[in-house]
């Protein structure tokens, strides 16, 4: 379905024969992590509307708008195949037509980790979700660990703005090294993806220390960066210990928290997290 109007109207005939409604909302090239995703609200919902779209409000100048990955048929095809009841795929003029002048602004939550490089970004998730939200009008909506400051902001503005959502959260789904799925795996080069795994170990020996009495997160920084330093083709752009509900930095861990990185391999940006636990 290409517009509101459709998808509106369907969605109230499912809710007038008493469905639960569910919602993922994706940027397509879908991958595992997805399905995983979409899994979740089948098990949850009655019916399953999944969106492909990619919000241009969320990039940055110099990001990769332009050659973000696409495969529609593929994805159509993966979400068929999955038992998908609806598939929104709006163009940018149905979700932002002309003159559209409204921001949803999640402040706090955005000015740690990603918000720090990418400071319109949340701004842009924020306001297309609540556009999607309006639409759709779910009972509950599916995001994933991954994007775990994605995911505060989700649920701070759904409890802020009243929205009668439950947020569940999917977890992270690896390769079999324990790289992140993501769909920007795929921008990486051979060499690149080879030490991308490196992410993961770097987050594993951080729980190995955690586990063996470890609380200052200093120490803790220094040993990720000596694991994701053995990779020549890595660049961090932030390793940083957080609480997990306001993002915001822990020096000492005392409560479960959040250890989130972002990493450069070429031109890609990666994020990973693990929760820390004392």
């Amino acid at each position: 379905m290409r517009t509101a109007e459709q998808v509106g109207k369907l969605v109230d005939r499912w809710r007038s024969a008493g469905r639960r409604i569910g919602f993922v909302p994706t940027m397509g090239a879908l991958h595992k992590g997805h399905l995983s995703l979409v899994s979740l609200a089948l098990r949850e919902a009655d019916r399953v509307v999944v969106s492909i779209f990619v919000n241009p409000t969320q990039f940055g100048s110099g990001e990769d708008l332009g050659s973000y990955p696409g495969a529609f048929n593929e994805d159509l095809a993966k979400l068929e195949k999955a038992g998908v009841h609806c598939v929104f795929s709006p163009s940018v003029d149905e979700v932002f037509p002309d003159g559209f002048s409204t921001s949803v602004n999640v402040s706090g939550l955005t000015e740690t980790l990603c918000g720090k490089y990418r400071l319109e970004h949340f701004n842009g998730v924020a306001t297309v979700c609540a556009i999607l939200f309006s639409i759709v009008k779910p009972d509950i909506a599916v995001f994933g660990r991954k994007d775990a400051q994605q995911l505060a902001v989700i649920r701070r503005m759904v409890d802020d703005l009243r929205f009668s959502i439950d947020i569940l959260a999917g977890e992270i789904i690896r390769e079999c090294d324990g790289l992140a799925m993501s769909s920007r795996n795929s921008y990486l080069n051979s060499s690149e993806r080879k030490q991308a795994s490196v992410i993961y170990r770097g987050l594993s020996r951080a729980t190995e220390l955690v586990s063996e009495g470890e609380r200052v997160a200093e120490r803790i920084y220094d040993a990720v960066r000596e694991v994701i330093g053995t990779a020549p083709l890595a660049t961090i752009q932030y390793l940083e210990l957080v609480d997990p509900v306001t993002m915001m930095p822990v020096e000492k861990l005392t409560t479960p928290a959040l250890l989130a990185v972002a990493v450069y391999f070429g031109h890609t940006r990666l994020i990973d997290n693990v929760i820390l636990n004392r």
